[in-house]
């Protein structure tokens, strides 16, 4: 199947269609009290026809009867440490709406800083048929009591794999793929012997077995492994524990490009022949790797970010603000969602079948599919540090086969 939804990229509209927000609600239901208000002459009680039944107040968090639009809940932190990243997921939402110039949905921002399970069922209650969100992983089963009663399925936003299931789609990149593609490369290139770098915690954890995954499909052999705290020097030290045992040729570093950086310094010092060194999607849009001389070589597997800055630009010129990377997970799921509404009836339950589409769907993040077990599957690319500069060596497939 050809894959389609991709952004069109038009000009703005001057407000965002099917965008509504609790708060702008909660406004208006009080403007209309406001007008309703009048001043009734005295008048004798008995000739006086009984007064009406009085109209119940608004609520806040009602939304208007709309038989022509799809709703849809966006998750996402509005407050608090994480709000910004909340609010440029909503800003990408709200832009993907104005690219297409779309109608047929209506998205609500829930805010989940205020209480994860509280935003959930708010959303269910107002009869949303479909979730965006939420942002991490240990929020996802608070949205899925909410929502699994009610037959509504989750789109997170997290990279926890762990947490998919038949009704919640894991749409954020995690590091399983980022790293097995790096693998894959990196044998390509002559590497056999690898060792790890790893923090301690869920992410080291799932880069080991992706490691180990990968080598048991592509050959090689997984000689040392070091583990780390994060937020020290520690992994200075656990590179100084690998560099002592050596017998490796290529080493993982599963971590931000900074403590790479600091690691692989360690690695490479006085090393001959010098390591490669593989990393993973964090690594993805950070330029001072390129600044690193340890880090020459150095490659990782991550999205294409061939459409990324025309949406970065876009989105900058509308809010006034540079976007967080992971905004474009909203945006893309906005895409998808038109791509789905083709075929699906207004008021109905969101046909959830559709997401497992094989031939795909296409975004700013490229190309991507949910697999049975509601994991996104992507199309990567792998980069490589080369002479100051993070250039592809290897461009990320256009679509899928079957």
């Amino acid at each position: 199947m050809k894959l389609t939804g991709s952004p069109k990229w038009v000009g703005w509209l001057a407000t965002a269609a099917g965008v509504f927000h609790r708060r702008n609600l909660a406004i208006a239901g009080a403007a209309m009290l406001a007008a309703g208000c009048q001043i009734i002459p005295k008048t004798d009680v008995s000739t006086a026809p009984p007064p009406p039944a009085p109209t119940p107040e608004p609520s806040a968090t009602a939304l208007p009867t709309d038989s022509g639009r799809h709703r849809i809940a966006l998750l996402v932190p509005m407050s608090g440490n994480t709000g910004p990243v909340g609010q440029s997921i909503a800003n990408a939402t709200t832009m993907a709406l104005l690219d297409t110039g779309a109608d047929t949905l209506r998205i609500t921002t829930y805010d989940t800083s205020t209480g994860v399970a509280g935003a959930a069922r708010q959303a269910i209650a107002d009869g949303n048929r479909l979730i965006l969100g939420p942002l991490m992983g240990d929020a996802v089963p608070a949205v899925q009591s909410a929502a699994r009663g009610a037959g509504v399925p989750v789109i997170s936003f997290s990279n926890d794999t762990t947490v998919a299931a038949s009704d919640v789609f894991v749409m954020g990149h995690n590091p399983e793929q980022s790293i097995r593609r790096a693998v894959q490369y990196a044998r390509g290139q002559g590497s056999n012997r690898f060792a790890a770098l790893l923090p301690d915690g869920d992410y080291g954890q799932r880069s080991v077995f992706a490691v180990e995954n990968a080598l048991r499909d592509y050959g090689g052999a997984l000689v040392g492994r070091e583990s780390y705290a994060r937020g020290n020097t520690s992994i200075v030290s656990a590179a100084q524990r690998l560099r002592a045992a050596g017998g490796y040729d290529t080493v993982l570093i599963a971590d931000s490009a900074r403590l790479g950086i600091e690691a692989a310094d360690e690695l490479q010092r006085g090393a001959d022949p010098r390591a490669r060194i593989l990393g993973t999607e964090l690594w993805s849009g950070e330029s001072v790797l390129a600044r690193a001389a340890s880090m020459e070589g150095a490659i990782f597997a991550a999205v294409s970010d061939q459409r990324y800055k025309r949406f970065a630009d876009s989105y900058e010129a509308r809010f006034a603000a540079k976007p967080y990377r992971v905004a474009t997970l909203g945006y893309d799921a906005v895409l998808l969602t038109l791509r789905i509404a083709r075929e699906w009836k207004v008021g109905a339950p969101f046909p959830k079948n559709a997401l497992y589409d094989r031939g795909g769907f296409l975004g700013v993040d490229g190309p991507f599919r949910f697999a049975r077990t509601g994991i996104a599957e992507r199309a990567l690319e792998v980069r490589e540090v080369r002479s100051g500069e993070v250039i592809a060596v290897d461009p990320a497939p256009t679509g899928f086969g079957r």
